[in-house]
């Protein structure tokens, strides 16, 4: 059987904690902070768990787990 390619975009983006859940960066920490408050500012540095009904798809795209 054929290796499989696994989603350059996608290895990337995610990276699978110890447990096997999903973990993604957060959006709105590129730019326009002028306009949020250090809260927001401090809250969206860290990662944050992906959703089960998109974990399967991106499951997928990371076939050997990377």
């Amino acid at each position: 059987m054929p290796k499989l390619k696994t989603n350059s975009s996608a290895k990337k983006r995610f990276s699978i904690t110890s447990k096997g859940h999903i973990s993604r960066g957060q959006v709105g920490h590129r730019h326009k902070f002028v306009s949020k408050t250090s809260k927001q500012k401090l809250n969206l540095k860290f990662k944050v768990l992906v959703t089960k009904s998109h974990k399967q798809t991106i499951k997928s795209l990371l076939p050997y787990g990377k």
